[in-house]
């Protein structure tokens, strides 16, 4: 008999009055028991509504069912099946927005913890086996791959799979793209994603760091010099400003560039490492989706007295995960909602000394379906800050899109390709937020899965 407990078994997490102030893993993870508990809420359904909500369309029927048996080690195979990252997936993937919508636990109750279920698995097989995976026979194709994201590592696990010979190329120093320089320590550990990486160079990827195609390679020349196909997976790490008055202070960062700051550079280990990130006392982060609710966790630990994010809309509408809302309320985050900001000021010394709003109300929806919000006439206030992060959004750098010949690109720097990443220049294919814009890690991997079926599609129509 399935366990018909209406509610996830919780997990076990640090206490918000500890973890505020450090960069350890905020969620602990499921003990044995706890995993073997919440499996037996699942139901086996024959249709399984929930793999038709992945991406990446993990059978989680399937696994889940095997840890039920106490065999972990397939259950993770059977991850790894369709999913080159799970460790990964099962600690920053929106489960609630994809697979658990899907679940029919959700109707009464809770939907199953699949993603709590994943992680366990996967950190059970990071413990446990120290077998690395095998490298396939080389096919005798060559292929290139721009980034090395999740959407391109993913491309890259399922290309050596078949034998292909991949090379990836990352501009940064560190492979893991947004897994590394995006995501906060406590959130994701960059341990659990260089096991990763690690696990694709024993599949024979190639993986060259300090690589920025478009300046010492362009996507044309990787072609010229024997690549059969390129998968272009280069993120989108361009940040947006709002273009107010004072947006060049000091004091103010792109999220992009303070997140870098403190997760790649570990600037959270200053003076030990070379990178410091000074906040002040008062930090203001602007925007609502998950980038802004890292920014602002991260600016808490930093030491900041007071950490507030200003968002132009309700909490209704806010784009981030409810998790890291409800995460960074415990953690002492203050929530100023339907506030917009409209100057930056500063000292003589050109230093922020505090941020100018105006409160908003929701008008009429807008094209994506959201309440416009139309700001209150008289309603301006100040906000006082030594540092501010601007967390409204990125978009594609211009590199490759400027450099590279027959390459179609949006308006606002996505580059067009079809729903297997298939773009205007032949052999050249893309995915990730590279085309959809700045969207989430499970989604890129979709696309990366998607594009390396194509890719091989190409390479073997062309051989014949």
């Amino acid at each position: 008999m399935p366990n018909m407990r209406l509610d996830k078994v919780p997990m076990p997490a640090q206490e918000a009055g500890v973890r505020n102030r450090n960069f350890d893993e905020v969620a602990l993870g499921y003990t044995e028991e706890m995993a073997l508990e919440e499996a037996e809420r699942c139901l086996n359904c024959k249709n399984r509504p929930c793999v038709s909500g992945c991406p990446v369309n993990v059978k989680i029927p399937d696994f889940i069912s095997r840890i039920r048996e106490k065999d972990y080690e397939g259950a993770y195979q059977t991850l790894k099946e369709t999913n080159a990252l799970p460790a990964v997936c099962g600690r920053v993937c929106p489960q609630e927005n994809q697979c658990e919508k899907h679940c029919v636990r959700g109707i009464k109750g809770e939907s199953v913890g699949i993603g709590r279920l994943e992680r366990f698995v996967a950190d059970w097989h990071m413990q446990h086996v120290t077998e690395t995976p095998r490298q396939v026979p080389s096919n005798g194709h060559r292929v290139a791959i721009v980034g090395s994201g999740p959407a391109s590592l993913t491309c890259a696990g399922d290309l050596a799979k078949l034998g292909y010979e991949v090379t990836v190329m990352e501009a940064f120093h560190v492979a893991g793209g947004v897994l590394m320089y995006g995501i906060p320590e406590f959130r994701l550990p960059k341990d659990i994603v260089q096991k990763e990486i690690a696990n694709l160079k024993a599949m024979g990827v190639a993986i060259k760091t300090n690589m920025v195609v478009g300046k010492i390679f362009s996507v044309d020349e990787l072609l010229e010099e024997g690549y059969e196909a390129v998968f272009i997976g280069s993120g989108a790490g361009l940040p947006s400003f709002m273009n107010i008055p004072g947006e060049n202070l000091n004091g103010v960062y792109s999220a992009n560039e303070f997140l870098t700051r403190i997760n790649l550079m570990k600037a959270y280990r200053f003076p030990e490492t070379d990178t410091p990130v000074a906040v002040g006392e008062h930090v203001v982060v602007v925007g609502g989706g998950n980038v802004a609710m890292d920014a602002a966790r991260c600016a808490k630990r930093l030491g900041a007295e007071k950490v507030s994010i200003v968002y132009r809309r309700s909490e209704e509408e806010m784009p981030a995960r409810r998790e890291e809302v409800e995460h960074a309320a415990e953690e002492g985050i203050e929530f100023k909602l339907l506030t917009n900001p409209t100057r930056i000021f500063g000292d003589e010394k050109g230093f922020v000394t505090g941020i100018e709003c105006i409160e908003m109300e929701l008008g009429e929806p807008d094209a994506g379906g959201r309440r416009r919000p139309v700001p209150k006439k008289g309603s301006e206030f100040e906000i006082p800050a030594e540092t501010v992060v601007i967390a409204i959004g990125q978009s594609p750098n211009p590199l490759i899109k400027q450099t590279t010949t027959g390459l179609e690109t949006q308006k606002w720097g996505g580059i067009v390709a079809d729903e297997d990443g298939a773009t205007s220049k032949e052999g050249v294919f893309a995915g990730g937020d590279a085309v959809t814009g700045a969207a989430t890690v499970i989604l890129a991997m979709g696309a990366g899965k998607k594009a390396a079926a194509a890719m091989d599609a190409y390479i073997q129509s062309k051989s014949k």
